[in-house]
């Protein structure tokens, strides 16, 4: 059984980024999960591509008394792209440190659970290693190396990578992804505008060819045209075929694009479901969408509140 292909949350190649089929391709999604299609007499056959991601039952604490993290589980699929929602001190930086391997560089610590890429575990192995194995992170705040030039900029990107063909294939793809950093390879970073240094950041990024991006708050200080622009962006490498844990709080930005949404409070998930109904929620409206015609409040003090103790309990 095959259902229409979407664009959102999709990993098709062969998918524009006008959200239409390519010329020549008849795109389809089977039922059973997201992946690259491949070509074949004038049809496209799914693929599993991307990495998986499993959280179960992790717990996070900074200088062995602060919790940041209490009993969180969430999924990120082959193929897809899931949004984490949440207000700032919720836990969402906390929970990508702990699966991109700087938990410890904040002298924090996995008490508790796992960590699994496509059923590996993660744990105990250091940033670099957490790299190799297909995992790459854009950090809130670009951390973009502000002194060094763009191309010194994405050629940290791939210091893990050994292949110098493996390098220059990821550099022509992400000055093709960007081609305003292709006019700006000799550019010191640090002068470009905050979309073009978002652009770096992710662009560095996809130098290890990860097949796991965590994203951290792209749109942070970005103008609306510029999330947009992000936004297409996260979808574009979506569909090339790298899954994507996409942390924001521009729940609206997040959910256009994501399969599927988890919503954290404290330190825990209290609410999950696919970004339709993440979006038709109304406490997630009002907590996060300005609905019910109310400023923004922290999802705990809006009603379901009683749902999220259900889930605790």
């Amino acid at each position: 059984m095959q259902e229409s292909f979407s664009s959102r949350g999709s990993a098709c190649p062969r998918w524009s980024s006008t959200g239409r089929a390519r010329r020549g391709y008849d795109c389809a999604l089977t039922t059973t999960g997201l992946g690259r299609c491949r070509e074949e007499e004038g049809r496209s056959e799914v693929t599993p591509t991307g990495a998986s991601l499993e959280v179960r039952n992790v717990e996070v604490v900074y200088d062995g008394v602060i919790a940041a993290l209490r009993g969180v589980s969430l999924e990120v699929r082959a193929g897809e792209i899931v949004a984490l929602l949440g207000a700032n001190g919720a836990g969402k930086t906390s929970l990508l440190r702990a699966v991109s391997g700087l938990i410890d560089t904040h002298r924090g610590e996995i008490t508790k659970g796992e960590v699994a890429v496509d059923g590996r575990a993660l744990q105990g192995k250091d940033a670099p290693a957490i790299v190799k194995s297909g995992v790459a992170q854009v950090m809130e705040g670009r951390r973009i190396f502000q002194e060094l030039s763009v191309e010194e900029n994405l050629r940290a990107g791939a210091m893990t990578v050994r292949d110098r063909g493996a390098v220059e294939a990821s550099r022509e793809r992400v000055l093709e992804m960007f081609p305003v950093l292709r006019d700006r390879l000799r550019s010191t970073a640090g002068y470009l505008s905050g979309g073009e240094q978002q652009m770096l950041a992710i662009g560095r990024a996809l130098m290890s060819s990860p097949r796991l991006l965590l994203l951290d708050e792209p749109s942070l200080g970005l103008a609306p045209q510029i999330v947009a622009q992000i936004a297409e962006i996260v979808s574009g490498i979506n569909r090339e075929g790298t899954s994507v844990l996409l942390v924001e709080q521009n729940a609206q930005t997040a959910l256009s694009i994501a399969a599927r949404g988890y919503v954290m409070e404290t330190g825990r998930i209290v609410l999950e479901g696919s970004a339709d109904e993440l979006l038709a929620d109304r406490d997630v409206q009002e907590a996060y969408l300005g609905g019910a015609g109310a400023g923004r409040r922290s999802f705990r003090d809006v009603k379901s509140y009683r749902r999220r103790k259900r889930w605790a309990g």
